[in-house]
């Protein structure tokens, strides 16, 4: 699955992965590629996203999270 995340000031993170775990608003969210359409706010905390044996680790805080058919899209309000 196609995976963005972008803060205000830029994009962070594109490209392909296997799996994501974003801190929702009310608890954390696992995505995995064939997930339903979904979408979501974001709370506060750690955003992993999975390709392989590699993880890419952002805190995030506000936004939101959308899951298409073809892509799942982060645009946090801060990202470091």
């Amino acid at each position: 699955m196609h995976v963005t995340v972008i803060s205000p000031e830029r994009t962070v993170f594109d490209g392909d992965a296997e799996s994501l775990v974003a801190p929702a608003f009310d608890g954390l969210v696992g995505i995995l590629p064939g997930h339903a359409p979904f979408l979501t706010l974001l709370g506060s905390g750690r955003l992993r996203v999975r390709r392989g044996p590699e993880v890419s680790e952002f805190v995030v805080a506000g936004g939101f999270l959308q899951v298409t058919r073809q892509a799942v899209r982060v645009v946090a309000d801060r990202v470091t």
